[in-house]
């Protein structure tokens, strides 16, 4: 029978050995780039926006298991949104990993994404898990910086 960690550690290195959504998108609408200068992660996030809806989403990058299965897990969260959601679940996504309680209060927002509060025990990877959604914010609001974690 899994725990919760074995389940948590399960969902990552499968995300990590089969990235959904791993390549660009030829005719995106938007796209930005992520770097984590503390572990050498990498990433682009691109988005093809229609009517304010996320119609696709896709990631390329090199980086460690738990950045690259955040950014898997995160293209699977946000695809068919609309910007303010998207935007809304990247704020529960980071509310989840920054805050101290063992609850998570967006349960509904998060979905699946849920299991990644495992990362939370570990400070020193937040940042892994987050770089991808701090990019994805920066594409979504059409910055066009890029997004560093430092």
């Amino acid at each position: 029978m899994f725990d919760a960690q074995d389940l948590y550690q399960e969902i990552v290195m499968d995300h990590n050995r089969r990235p959904r959504n791993f390549g660009s998108i030829a005719d995106s609408t938007s796209s930005s780039e992520g770097f984590n200068p503390l572990c050498g992660d990498q990433v682009t996030v691109f988005l093809k926006v229609s009517d304010e809806i996320v119609e696709d989403v896709s990631f390329e990058g090199v980086g460690c298991a738990i950045s690259k299965s955040s950014a898997s897990m995160m293209t699977e969260g946000v695809k068919g949104k609309s910007v303010e959601e998207a935007l809304i679940v990247f704020q529960a996504f980071r509310r989840m990993l920054t805050t101290t309680s063992d609850q998570v209060e967006d349960s509904e927002i998060l979905g699946d994404l849920e299991i990644l509060k495992g990362v939370s025990q570990y400070p020193t990877r937040i940042k892994c898990a987050t770089l991808s959604w701090h990019t994805l914010q920066a594409a979504l609001q059409g910055s066009g910086s890029d997004v560093s974690t430092e």
